[in-house]
C-alpha cells in the first residue's frame, strides 16, 4: 500500500484499456471475462482501477461499475479520465457526471487524459467544482511533464493536483524528470505500460535476476517499480493467470544492490 498526503492506494493499479472496446468504440463480446478479471484483481488486492471515458466509448467504465458492486466501495480507488476535447468547463462537468453514472459511484481520481488546446485553468476550475459537488474526490493530469504541472498549479484556488499518469518503464525512462518531481512533491505517479505489453519479460537482466529470486522477469520488473516511493504501475490483463503473476511481485523486495543493478542496466 502506498500512502500519500491525501489518500492510500494499492501498490498496483489495474488498467482497463481495451476492456469493453477501443478508441471511442464499444465491444461487448468479452464483457463477462473482463468483469471476472476486474473482480479477481480486487480479490488479489489490486484495489486501484484505472479507466477512461474514451475506453470503449465509456463501456470500460460500465464494466468497472458492474465488477465493483460486490465490494466495499471505501476499499476501492477508482481512476478515470476526461478526453482533451471535453476540457472546456461545461464539457468537463458533463463528462465527469456521465463517467460517474457509468461507474455507478463517485470518482476517486479524475485526470485530464492529455494536454488540450483549452486553457488549463478552465479545466482546473471544473475539477475544483466537481470536488465541491462530490462527483470526484481528487484530480490530476495525464501525459503532462513537470513544467506543465507547475503551470497548472497556478490555476488552483481550493484544492491540489495530487497525481500524474504518464508512460514510464525500464525500456523508456524519458519521463524521469517528472517522476522525480512527483517523488519530491509527494504526488502519486501512475505509470502506464510499465511492462511494455509483456515484451520486457525477455530481457536478459530480468531473466537472470528472476533465477536468483525464484521469480518471473515480470515480477522482478514490477518489484523494481514499486520500490520507487511515488510510483504505482498500472498493469492490464484479462487473464487471471497473468494477474496472479503480477501479484507475485508483492510481499518481498529486491535488495538495494540488485535494485541499483537493474537501474544502471536500463539507463
Amino acid at each position: 500500500m502506498k500512502i500519500f498526503k491525501w489518500f492510500s492506494i494499492s501498490d498496483l493499479a489495474l488498467g482497463t484499456w481495451k476492456m469493453g472496446g477501443g478508441f471511442w468504440q464499444a465491444d461487448y463480446s468479452n464483457d463477462q471475462n473482463d468483469i471476472k478479471a476486474i473482480k479477481r484483481a480486487i480479490e488479489l488486492g489490486i484495489t486501484a482501477i484505472d479507466t477512461a471515458e474514451m475506453y470503449g466509448n465509456g463501456h470500460a467504465e460500465e464494466l468497472v461499475g458492474k465488477a465493483i458492486k460486490d465490494f466495499k466501495r471505501d476499499d476501492l480507488f477508482i481512476i478515470t479520465k476526461v478526453w482533451p476535447n471535453h476540457a472546456r468547463y461545461e464539457d468537463t462537468i458533463k463528462s465527469a457526471i456521465a463517467s460517474s453514472k457509468r461507474l455507478g459511484t463517485y470518482i476517486d481520481l479524475y485526470l485530464l487524459h492529455w494536454p488540450s488546446e483549452v486553457p488549463i485553468c478552465e479545466t482546473i476550475k471544473a475539477f475544483e467544482d466537481l470536488v465541491d459537488r462530490g462527483i470526484i474526490r481528487f484530480f490530476g493530469l495525464s501525459n503532462f511533464k513537470w513544467k506543465e504541472i507547475e503551470k497548472a498549479k497556478e490555476c488552483l484556488r481550493k484544492y491540489e493536483i495530487v497525481a500524474v499518469e504518464n508512460h514510464y518503464s525500464l525500456w523508456d525512462r524519458s519521463d524521469e524528470d517528472t517522476l522525480n518531481y512527483a517523488n519530491k512533491n509527494g504526488l502519486l505517479y501512475l505509470s502506464y505500460t510499465p511492462i511494455e505489453k509483456g515484451r520486457i519479460a525477455s530481457d536478459k537482466i530480468l531473466v537472470e535476476m528472476g533465477k536468483k529470486y525464484n521469480k518471473t522477469p515480470i515480477q522482478i520488473a514490477i518489484n523494481w517499480y514499486i520500490q520507487i516511493p511515488s510510483l504505482v504501475p498500472i498493469i492490464k490483463s484479462s487473464n487471471v493467470k497473468h494477474l496472479e503473476e503480477n501479484i507475485g511481485a508483492l510481499g518481498w523486495s529486491l535488495t538495494k544492490e540488485d535494485w541499483n543493478k537493474i537501474s544502471e542496466s536500463y539507463k
